[in-house]
């Protein structure tokens, strides 16, 4: 959901921001794998152009996650089901209506030290998305 909005706007550039809600499912591996379902929202913040709603963009955001398990496997374990979310990315909006957006992004989980263990985890994801 995007917000409509543009802040900080300097030369060509100004930040954005939208909405995430996400639903994934992981696959842990090892002993005593499990394959817990995770479920997020996060307020996103986008630094784009303002000549053109299709080009190279910037994002980071941080969110809540409720996790259906509190660990990935015996070796990795989150402390209870509630994480923290945070991210980084770059993209790009292509297409003729800046309906496809494809990027690149690191994101964390974490309990953020609330509970003990804290052991979170980072992936490396490859978005693809597209605005009906």
């Amino acid at each position: 959901w995007d917000w409509q909005k543009k802040w900080f706007e300097a030369g060509n550039w100004h930040v954005s921001g939208y909405w995430e809600a996400t639903l994934g499912r992981w696959n842990g591996g090892g002993q005593g794998a499990t394959k817990p379902w995770d479920v997020g929202f996060t307020p996103v913040f986008r630094l784009q152009r303002n000549d053109r709603p299709t080009g190279v963009y910037l994002e980071g955001g941080i969110g809540l996650h409720l996790l259906s398990e509190d660990r990935i496997n015996k070796g990795r374990l989150f402390g209870g089901n509630f994480s923290f979310g945070d991210h980084i990315g770059a993209g790009v909006v292509f297409g003729e209506r800046a309906q496809y957006d494809f990027g690149l992004r690191v994101q964390h989980l974490s309990n953020a030290g609330l509970n003990d263990p804290n052991d979170g985890i980072t992936f490396r994801q490859v978005r693809f998305t597209y605005s009906f």
